[in-house]
């Protein structure tokens, strides 16, 4: 039995605001020295499976640049192997993916050059642990066309998801495409899909009007469901899984892998997440340095005060200055005395002395700017963002990409604000 792997890792991710700015939210930085994608990844390899094509499409460089050939992977393979798949304009073939089957159809001819009996359709922007093996076992023991990864979510969630409506042998008969009203049920599509590989080309090459195929879940399955009548199985996923689709999903996702108890175990033996790392040297802490609760990689050195809060490689923090409830990411600067509280700073920013990220009371105080974004008392620093020294700066606050300290005139930031 041959399976293939497709990655949709082409999203925008518009939620995380200036995190995605200048990568695709699969490349965005988790958990100190990892990628979203390195989970969607380590799950295809630990579950056996290594036909693996990566669809890309929005700022694409920093997702190759970090999967390359897909060592770290064991995926750098004479056959077989990963193959990143970007949209090309051909005679009238082919054009920008318009949504997540549309680019699986684009693609169709690799999956039939890996004569591919059964196909994994995966999001490569979730963070969780599966063994798909399970899941393509349920999909050959229930004789499905299809089968989709569902797992209970809260009722008031429900309106975020793509809701299944199943029958007492978890046949699906209904699919909703984020249901406004709450009478559906709380089976919630994982965005994760096995294919019957004869069922997946019949179900996008033959289709007339290529509106019925743009998205999986808005057009495909619904039209299995309610027109073809073909079997759509539910598989139920009862582990750990998050989209970390918005600001303060994703630091509260973050902060979560400090508890020893989060269901999340970065570092289990038998089910390892694997990463591309840069050689650095081992952390170092300085004598005046103070660590708890903390997640500290390789390259960073310590010597004021980190609380709660997640470093990733390379990040240096100066005497007096103390990180609380943060996430830095990668050879970030924190000058000497400054104070960062319930920040997200990205790659490269440089912090000046004595500054004060992340103060005051306006937690209830959104972004000018993006305030279906920030609104909940995360203040956001961009890549490779200079702030000045000896400023104070309020909660929700936006600093974009690329900013100097002459995008400073005024100093201080109240909450909300956005420079």
């Amino acid at each position: 039995m041959r399976v293939v792997a497709m990655i949709m890792a082409g999203g925008e991710g518009t939620r995380l605001s200036v995190l995605s700015e200048k990568r695709a939210k699969p490349s965005v930085p988790f958990a100190g020295k990892f990628r979203i994608i390195d989970f969607t990844l380590s799950n295809c390899v630990n579950s056996g499976i290594f036909d693996v094509g990566v669809l890309t499409q929005y700022r694409p460089h920093s997702l190759n640049d970090h999967i390359g050939i897909g060592k770290p992977w064991d995926l750098d393979r004479s056959r077989g192997g990963v193959r990143l798949l970007q949209p090309y304009q051909g005679r009238g073939d082919a054009s920008w993916y318009k949504g997540t089957a549309d680019a699986v159809y684009q693609n169709l001819n690799f999956i039939n050059e890996q004569r591919a009996n059964l196909v994994v359709i995966l999001s490569g922007d979730h963070i969780y642990k599966m063994d798909y093996t399970k899941m393509l076992d349920y999909h050959q023991r229930t004789r499905a066309d299809c089968t989709v990864a569902v797992m209970d979510v809260p009722l008031e969630d429900t309106h975020r998801f793509g809701i299944m409506t199943t029958n007492e042998h978890d046949q699906v008969v209904e699919f909703t495409e984020k249901p406004k009203q709450r009478d559906k049920g709380t089976l919630a599509s994982m965005g994760v899909y096995v294919f019957s590989a004869d069922m997946l080309n019949r179900r996008l090459g033959d289709v007339t009007n290529e509106q019925d195929r743009i998205d999986f879940g808005k057009n495909v399955l619904p039209a299995m469901i309610n027109t073809h009548r073909d079997r759509v199985m539910a598989y139920r996923f009862e582990g750990y899984w998050v989209d970390v689709g918005t600001i303060q999903a994703y630091w509260e996702t973050s902060l979560e892998l400090l508890d020893p108890d989060c269901a999340l175990d970065l570092f289990d033996p038998n089910f390892r997440i694997f990463t591309r790392s840069e050689e650095r040297p081992p952390a170092k802490l300085g004598p005046q340095a103070r660590v708890h609760r903390s997640i500290i990689c390789n390259g960073c050195v310590v010597r004021g005060a980190v609380e709660n809060s997640v470093l990733s490689p390379g990040v240096y923090v100066s005497p007096g200055a103390i990180v609380r409830d943060s996430v830095v990411m990668n050879d970030t600067w924190i000058g000497p005395n400054a104070v960062l509280d319930k920040v997200v700073v990205d790659k490269q920013a440089v912090i000046g002395s004595s500054v004060r990220l992340g103060v005051g009371d306006g937690m209830d105080v959104p972004n000018q700017s993006q305030p279906e974004k920030i609104y909940t008392g995360i203040t956001v620093v961009g890549k490779s963002a200079h702030i000045p020294p000896g400023i104070s700066i309020g909660r929700n606050v936006l600093i974009n990409a690329d900013r100097n300290e002459e995008d400073f005139p005024g100093g201080d930031l109240p909450d909300g604000a956005t420079v």
